[in-house]
């Protein structure tokens, strides 16, 4: 029998949903995926790391109907810069075959990046979505950041767009909308260790692990 599952993290930026994934990821014994998915795409793809970051949960820019059903950013100025020669599309298909790789091969977390979406056909998953008052996320920004309330919020808020788009782009879900997990926990409420076992009693539950 295949024992194998998968948590999927959606999260508000200063929520501490990548905290809360890295202490689940321990209690549960799995493999915890949040940045690394970024080197392991690289890897995978031979392309160079930049090409990820730049493209990281960011949705295409500039839509426009493209060979074989693919979208590519718009080229502007004449010139070709080398961050067009490759869609966010293509990046995101690479990332997402290295996802599903992961877990056909182990039980593991992914915090973001549309996994939930991706895996949506695996029977063994639980997606979760993290959020939490808009002052404990600025307080807790600007304590990880060293940076000031207005800076926080601001990093905040563009941070939300960009995460909504990517999801609301590649998934045809809403980010954030209780419809569209298993759950949704606000973190400011019972503080990040009691979150992490609420969530994780909630996935032995469900998995009857």
């Amino acid at each position: 029998m295949d024992n194998k599952f998968v948590v999927n993290i959606g999260r508000q930026l200063g929520s501490g949903g990548r905290e809360i994934g890295e202490k689940l990821a321990v209690r549960l014994g799995i493999d915890f995926y949040d940045k690394e998915l970024i080197n392991l795409a690289s890897e995978e793809s031979g392309l160079c790391r930049e090409f990820f970051e730049k493209a990281d949960e960011k949705a295409s820019q500039g839509i426009i109907g493209g060979l074989f059903g693919m979208r590519f950013p718009f080229i502007s100025d004449g010139a070709m810069p080398a961050t067009n020669c490759l869609s966010n599309d293509a990046l995101f298909k690479v990332q997402s075959d290295v996802i599903r790789k992961l877990a056909s091969e182990k039980s593991c977390l992914f915090v973001g990046r549309c996994a939930d979406y991706i895996l949506r056909d695996n029977p063994r998953c639980v997606n979760i979505f993290i959020s939490a008052s808009r002052e404990d996320r600025i307080v807790r920004l600007c304590r990880l950041h060293s940076i000031s309330e207005n800076a926080a919020e601001e990093k905040m808020n563009k941070a939300d767009k960009r995460r909504a788009e990517y999801y609301n782009y590649y998934s045809y879900k809403t980010w954030g909308a209780a419809a569209t997990y298993h759950l949704c926990i606000d973190s400011s409420v019972l503080g990040i260790d009691e979150t992490v076992s609420y969530i994780e009693e909630f996935i032995r539950k469900k998995l009857k692990l």
